[in-house]
């Protein structure tokens, strides 16, 4: 049984990419290249580079933990929404 439901997981792998590329795509169109277009010299434009991609790493900590939370608590989650 835990085989069968392991082998139709296939597509959402697929959507889980698309979703990861068009977030992406977002960063570095509205976020990136602003920061980097706004500034002149090649050291300025590198730190903006190195700030921006920072915080982009910085967001996806706080939402792998943020996920994490949920999961481990959905049971809890679940039953206080429900009103259990």
């Amino acid at each position: 049984m835990t085989l069968y439901a392991l082998a139709k997981i296939d597509h959402q792998y697929f959507l889980f990419g698309a979703a990861g590329l068009v977030c992406l795509v977002a960063f570095v169109t509205l976020i990136l290249t602003p920061a980097l277009s706004s500034q002149g010299r090649i050291w300025e434009k590198a730190a903006a580079g190195f700030l921006s991609v920072f915080v982009l790493a910085a967001l996806l900590v706080v939402g792998v933990l943020v996920g994490l939370v949920v999961v481990y608590y959905y049971t809890d989650i679940s039953n206080f929404v429900n009103g259990r």
